[in-house]
């Protein structure tokens, strides 16, 4: 059974008819969180009343949100709504990819995205390295059983001393067979036609395939540039999480962490991968909305 994105209407009165729920619906997607979104959206019915009129085109609705998020953003948001329409039109699903080294925030930016773009598979590739390690024991498959930042503890004496650089080969190693596995999810959703959300570290710009017949595929990297800023991170997630995972244990390990990431943004600059950097959280959610979108339009245009 094939399963199609949810579709977003533009809800302007004229095909689709006015409704504030749909219209914050998708002032959401373009970017805008959700309490500004309804503020926009009442606004917009509002004025409708005020002229008497059953629809407004994207030029007003842009008017009407620059009094609640001021001009730039307001334009922004109306830019996104316009290519909205062309993702709307692709029948392919959207496999949208987020990498970036652990502690960056991927998790909570693939959750956001997937949740404005309606999108209900969402993923990791801890997931499915933690699968792969139910079924290959330790001996046979050592990297996955340890995390990508520690998977340098895997390699014999002789792997690490001809590296030159542990950490990086440890988690190549790993990355590899965890992407064997990232392979066969991407294939599978774009065989059954399910649009998916997938993040993790062994996302790795040149390694994973992106060239998915059947699939609309988005990648980019999640990176963090302020060390301190990404120290706070951990700190934040023992807070929420309550202590699941061990706080000291990701601070310790911040440079191989760190070493990592930068390994990350460089293949992704020679790979022409996009580095959204993660200093606002609600900046990096539309970034990487405005990616989709963007490709979208793109591949509308030469369709």
């Amino acid at each position: 059974m094939s399963e199609r994105r949810h579709a977003i209407p533009l809800p302007l009165g004229d095909a689709v008819p006015f409704s504030k729920g749909l219209m914050a619906r998708a002032l959401v997607v373009a970017g805008l969180d959700p309490e500004r979104a309804y503020l926009v959206a009442r606004r917009a019915d509002r004025d409708l009343v005020e002229r008497g009129a059953t629809s407004l085109d994207l030029e007003r609705l842009g008017e009407l949100a620059a009094e609640i998020v001021g001009e730039e953003e307001a334009a922004t948001t109306v830019r996104r709504l316009r290519r909205l329409d062309a993702l709307q039109k692709l029948d392919e699903p959207l496999l949208l990819l987020i990498g970036g080294a652990t502690g960056t925030g991927k998790s909570t930016i693939a959750t956001e995205a997937a949740y404005r773009l309606g999108i209900t598979r969402v993923t990791s590739t801890d997931f499915i390295r933690q699968t792969m390690r139910a079924f290959f024991s330790e001996e046979f498959m050592p990297s996955v059983h340890y995390s990508s930042f520690e998977a340098r503890l895997a390699l014999t004496r002789a792997e690490e001393e001809e590296s030159g650089d542990a950490a990086i080969l440890g988690f190549l190693d790993q990355t590899r067979n965890v992407l064997t596995g990232v392979h066969a999810a991407l294939e599978r959703a774009a065989t059954e036609h399910w649009s998916l959300v997938l993040e993790g570290v062994h996302l790795v710009p040149g390694m994973v395939a992106v060239d998915v017949p059947g699939a609309f595929v988005v990648q980019c990297l999640v990176a963090i540039e302020d060390e301190s800023l990404h120290r706070s991170h951990f700190w934040v997630r023992d807070y929420a999480t309550d202590g699941l995972r061990p706080l000291e244990k990701y601070l310790d390990a911040l440079p191989q962490i760190r070493q990592i990431q930068d390994y990350l943004v460089e293949r992704a600059h020679r790979h022409d991968v996009p580095v959204i950097v993660n200093n606002s959280l609600e900046r990096a959610i539309g970034e990487v909305l405005d990616l989709v979108l963007r490709r979208a339009d793109q591949l509308v245009a030469t369709a």
